[in-house]
């Protein structure tokens, strides 16, 4: 197992859901062996977190900061523009589907918000990037979709080495220093994103999508436990994780990422 399989491990046993999981059977197997007190310590206040987080109004709170820092693109404050990077995403590689249909939620809503900009600025280059697993990648996709929309091939750069956004920023470097680049991915994805590029000497424009925006629901509906607000915190806690292991590694190594 690689060190990245491993990261990418530990990483989601640490997301509200597995480690909710694990709190609450944990305090049931105490309550199965008759320690009362302690079993329920575990259990009860695990599954008011749960209860909590699933609910939209509440997990809104919680992200709302993050999902407003940055305003969408707007085409008329940017005169030009050289490259339009869409950061890779989910993937449900299927040889029997056409691309876009191998793209998960999250790339697919960064890739329309790429190809929307892509259209206002038709000098400019549309890098997909991402890395992916049975044979297929992130940034193979989003290349075969962009192209079955309309965006010609020689519009469309491929960046497919990169397993996450510290490579994707470090692969494409050389490439992005000194040029005008609008940097698209999620809003909770955004500031790890401008942080890492940054880092890089890369000045980019950024271009938040796939929001989550529970509080724009019914408001009935923002009250009633919802899978979709487990997804967001989710999220959320993954880019808080991120951030804390950036700031780990800098400590260390000031260069390392």
């Amino acid at each position: 197992m690689s060190s990245f399989e491993l990261k990418k491990i530990l990483g989601n046993l640490l997301m509200p859901l597995p480690l909710l999981f694990i709190l609450i059977s944990f305090g049931l197997l105490l309550l199965a062996l008759r320690q009362k007190k302690l079993g329920l310590l575990f259990f009860i206040p695990s599954m008011s977190i749960l209860f909590l987080l699933s609910m939209p109004i509440v997990t809104q709170k919680l992200i709302n900061s993050t999902e407003i820092k940055y305003n969408v693109f707007n085409t008329n404050k940017h005169k030009k523009l050289h490259y339009i990077l869409v950061l890779g995403c989910q993937i449900k590689p299927n040889k029997y589907r056409p691309a876009n249909s191998q793209l998960g939620a999250c790339s697919l809503s960064r890739l329309v918000e790429g190809l929307r900009i892509a259209r206002k600025y038709p000098q400019a280059k549309l890098i997909v990037s991402g890395y992916g697993y049975d044979g297929t990648t992130s940034s193979e996709l989003m290349k075969k979709t962009a192209y079955s929309l309309g965006l010609h091939h020689t519009r469309i750069l491929t960046n497919p080495k990169a397993k996450d956004t510290a490579q994707e920023a470090k692969l494409l470097a050389y490439r992005l220093v000194d040029a005008k680049v609008a940097l698209v991915t999620s809003a909770a994805h955004m500031s790890r994103s401008i942080n890492l590029f940054n880092q890089q000497g890369i000045d980019v424009i950024a271009a938040p999508t796939d929001f989550y925006a529970l509080n724009e629901q019914p408001l009935w509906r923002q009250f009633v436990p919802s899978p979709e607000a487990l997804l967001a915190i989710t999220a959320h806690q993954h880019e808080l994780l991120g951030t804390l292991w950036i700031k780990l590694l800098r400590l260390y190594d000031p260069e390392s990422i």
